[in-house]
């Protein structure tokens, strides 16, 4: 199991990443990310709703209500322009990192 710790700087990446293959919502991109690294992380309710939120504030997701579950229409977010922007510097931000990263663990 991957530490929150180690991921705290790549959620928002990740949270990008999810939504730039389509539109979902909350417990679909938990589940998402948790099947994507093979159950080695999982992201804390708590911490995927505070970063969605503050992603829909800065303009890089949009969000709107959808289908009824439990009677309340589940919130689905979209990738914007802005987000689109951001996942592409991300991105650029990561190689760098895991470039850095391993040149000196492999040393």
């Amino acid at each position: 199991m991957i530490s929150s710790d180690s991921m705290r700087g790549y959620n928002d990446a990740i949270i990008l990443a999810v939504l730039a293959r389509g539109d979902s919502y909350g417990f679909e991109i938990s589940k998402a990310i948790t099947a994507g690294t093979n159950d080695a992380y999982t992201l804390r309710e708590t911490t995927l709703y505070s970063t969605l939120t503050r992603l829909v504030k800065s303009g890089a997701l949009s969000a709107y209500a959808g289908e009824l579950s439990y009677g309340r229409p589940r919130t689905y977010y979209h990738l914007t322009a802005i987000g689109r922007t951001i996942l592409a510097a991300k991105k650029q931000e990561w190689h760098q990192v895991q470039g850095v990263v391993t040149h000196f663990l492999e040393e």
